[in-house]
C-alpha cells in the first residue's frame, strides 16, 4: 500500500512547481544549430526573462575569444537557455527535445543541456530504455525505476550544471523520437511514484536481461545495497538471454595489449566471471575485460570460452548488462504470467517501498 512520503533529502531542496531534470545531451568542440518555432533566449536561472529572438534558427559556438557566442556575437551571458514561447520542441544538431536547450562552455567544449519535467523526460527514457511493445505491466516497473534513479542522479549532484547524461552509463534518452503512446500511458499510470528504502529514493540500477539469475550490487557495481540483491528470474528461459561471440585474436590484443586468452578464474555466486586471466603472468577484474573489450560485444559476465577456431576465441554467454536490479526481459516474463508492475518491482528491489513523490 502507499503511503505518504517522508524524503527528507528531496524535501530540503527548492522544489519547482514542476519537477524538473536537467540531462547532458551533447558535448563537442564545434557549433551547434538551434530550431524551433517562435525561439527565445535568456540566462540559464530560473525566473529569468526571455526575449523573442524573432527567427526560428540559430546558432551557438565558441569563439575565439573563448566565449559563448550567438550568431557570430557575443553572448550576454555564460550560459543560454532557449525555449519556444509556443512550447513547440526545439531541435539541437540531430537531437529533437521538449522543454528548455542550455548552451554553455565546458573548457573548449560545447555543451547542451536539456531541461525539461520529469514526467516528460521519462516518456522519452522508457522509449529508449525498453521495447514500446512489452506488456503494459513491463512498461509501468520500467516507468518507477526509471523515475527513481533519475531523482537519485538529482540528489547526488545537486549544484551541478547537469544531472546526469544520455547514454547508456546512466539512462539512454533520445529525446521526441522515442516517445510512444504506451511510454507516455505507463508514465502516466504511476506519476510521481518512486521506490524508496529507509525513505530515500534507491539507486534504482536496471538492465536487459540476467540469464536466470540477478547479481548482488557489490558483485556487479560496487554498491553494497540490500535491495540489490540476488534474485531469480525467468529470462534464462528465454532465446534473447542467450548470446554468442567470436573475438578475433588481433580484436582481443586491440582492447587489451598483450593479451593472449581469456581464463576466467574466479567467478561470483550467481556464476558471473569476477577475475579472468588475459596472458601467464596477467589477471585483470572481469568489469574491466568487459569494458575493453565494448559492452554491446561482451554482453555480460556470464560466459565461457568454448575454445578456439580460425583465429578467434569461440564465447558463449547469457544476459546483457551487469545484471543488477530490474531484468527488463525478466519483468516481460512476469507480467505475461499476470503479474502488476508493484509485484515485479518488490520482486526484483527485495524490502524497499512505492511512495508517491508527489
Amino acid at each position: 500500500m502507499l503511503r505518504p512520503v517522508a524524503l527528507l533529502a528531496l524535501l530540503s531542496l527548492p522544489a519547482p512547481a514542476v519537477e524538473t531534470i536537467r540531462i547532458l545531451v551533447d558535448e563537442r568542440d564545434g557549433a551547434v544549430t538551434l530550431q524551433g518555432e517562435h525561439l527565445s533566449a535568456g540566462e540559464d536561472r530560473e525566473e529569468s526573462p526571455f526575449q523573442p529572438l524573432e527567427r526560428r534558427q540559430v546558432t551557438v559556438r565558441r569563439g575565439a575569444s573563448g566565449r559563448l557566442e550567438l550568431d557570430g556575437a557575443p553572448a550576454p551571458f555564460e550560459s543560454l537557455r532557449f525555449r519556444t514561447s509556443s512550447g513547440e520542441p526545439i531541435t539541437a544538431g540531430e537531437l529533437t527535445v521538449r522543454g528548455d536547450v542550455v548552451a554553455r562552455l565546458r573548457g573548449a567544449k560545447l555543451q547542451l543541456i536539456n531541461v525539461l519535467p520529469l514526467e516528460t523526460y521519462l516518456q522519452a527514457v522508457l522509449g529508449s530504455e525498453m521495447p514500446r511493445d512489452f506488456p503494459p505491466e513491463a512498461l509501468k516497473a520500467q516507468a518507477v525505476a526509471s523515475r527513481t534513479y533519475a531523482l537519485w542522479k538529482k540528489l547526488e549532484s545537486y549544484g551541478a550544471p547537469e544531472n546526469m547524461g544520455s547514454s547508456v552509463i546512466h539512462q539512454v534518452y533520445a529525446g521526441l523520437e522515442r516517445e510512444d503512446p504506451r511510454t507516455r500511458a505507463a508514465v502516466q499510470a504511476t506519476a510521481g511514484q518512486v521506490l524508496t528504502f529507509e525513505l530515500r529514493p534507491i539507486e534504482a540500477y536496471f538492465h536487459s536481461s540476467c540469464g536466470g539469475h540477478t547479481e548482488s550490487g557489490l558483485a556487479a557495481l560496487g554498491r553494497d545495497l540490500p535491495y540489490l540483491a540476488e534474485v531469480d528470474c525467468p529470462c534464462g528461459a528465454l532465446p534473447a538471454s542467450r548470446w554468442a561471440l567470436s573475438l578475433p585474436l588481433p580484436e582481443l590484443r586491440k582492447a587489451l595489449p598483450g593479451a593472449s586468452v581469456l581464463d576466467v578464474v574466479s567467478r561470483t555466486r550467481t556464476g558471473r566471471a569476477r577475475m579472468v586471466r588475459v596472458a601467464p603472468d596477467r589477471v585483470l577484474d572481469a568489469v574491466t575485460v568487459r569494458q575493453r573489450l565494448g559492452y554491446t560485444r561482451l554482453k555480460s559476465l556470464d560466459f565461457s570460452v568454448e575454445g578456439e577456431a580460425a583465429g578467434a576465441l569461440q564465447i558463449s554467454g547469457k544476459g546483457y548488462g551487469h545484471g543488477a536490479g530490474l531484468c527488463q526481459w525478466g519483468a516481460k516474463a512476469y507480467a505475461d504470467q499476470g503479474w502488476d508492475y508493484q509485484a515485479i518491482l518488490r520482486h526484483y528491489y527485495p524490502g524497499t517501498e512505492l511512495q508517491p513523490l508527489y
